[in-house]
Formats: C-alpha cells, sequence, structure tokens
C-alpha cells in the first residue's frame, strides 16, 4: 500500500520536476570593450588598451565614478547563459560572476571562464539563487558589476 501511494505520489509531481528541470535558461547578453562591459555603463567609455595593465590604470582613475551610474541587473531565480563577446579587445578575455562579499562568495554559485579571443563569444551558464553577486573579467580587467537576484 505504501508503494502504491509513493508511486501515485511521484507520478503527480513528475510534470513539474520535468518543467523545472527543462526550463529552457535565459540569455544574458553583455559585450566587453577595453576595461568595461557596455550593458551596465550604458555607453561605450573608448578606453585604449593592449594589455591588461592599461585596464589597471584606468580602474584606478575611473571605476568608483563608473560603478556609482552602473545600472544593477537584477534577475530572479533561475537557470542563466551569460553569453559574452569580446568586442575588438586585442588579448585574450574571460567572465567571472561570483557572490558579492567573502560569506555571498561562499555560498552562492559561480562560473567563470577564459579564452574570449578578439571577436569571439562564448557562453557561460549557471543556475542563479537568491542572492548579491558580482560580476566582471579580471583578464580585461573591468570593475565589478552588481546583480542581484529576488523573488
Amino acid at each position: 500500500m505504501r508503494s502504491r501511494i509513493f508511486l501515485v505520489f511521484a507520478l503527480l509531481l513528475l510534470p513539474l520536476v520535468q518543467d523545472a528541470a527543462s526550463a529552457d535558461p535565459k540569455v544574458i547578453t553583455l559585450t566587453q570593450t577595453a576595461c568595461q562591459l557596455l550593458e551596465p555603463e550604458g555607453q561605450d567609455r573608448h578606453f585604449v588598451s593592449s594589455r591588461s595593465d592599461d585596464c589597471e590604470a584606468v580602474n584606478r582613475k575611473t571605476s568608483e565614478q563608473r560603478l556609482a551610474s552602473a545600472k544593477v541587473l537584477r534577475l530572479k531565480p533561475g537557470n542563466y547563459i551569460f553569453r559574452v563577446t569580446n568586442k575588438n579587445v586585442p588579448y585574450q578575455l574571460g567572465f567571472y560572476l561570483r557572490g558579492d562579499g567573502i560569506v555571498n562568495s561562499l555560498r552562492l554559485p559561480k562560473v567563470s571562464g577564459g579564452g574570449l579571443a578578439k571577436g569571439a563569444t562564448k557562453d557561460y551558464k549557471i543556475t542563479l539563487v537568491k542572492g548579491e553577486y558580482v560580476y566582471s573579467c579580471p583578464l580585461n580587467p573591468t570593475p565589478d558589476y552588481k546583480l542581484v537576484v529576488a523573488e
């Protein structure tokens, strides 16, 4: 009797589990130019960089002001693909999305990767849960842009 109840219960829940597991991920498109990601900053600042050290100097001077006006990305929990393109940066880039701060970096999911040559686009898949995140390119490097995941 117990096994029949379990079987009925499992069959009733199966469509719900399948829907959640097969939910198509939402695609978030991001474009990297020298020392920045265009979408959160809302404009191309036309920085010039031939190596990552150039961006470190730019960020020391400008990142605080740029982040103050940057758009915070707000998403709901779920499956995402961050589609990142290297637009005219002459060296290989990457992408790094992680929890903001020490505690969040330990408890929240993260995704990273490199190998983004000039003109290349790569997808970074992640299932986001509620919390505060930052995303950036440590190889470019860019500032840490904010991402908030809430219901």
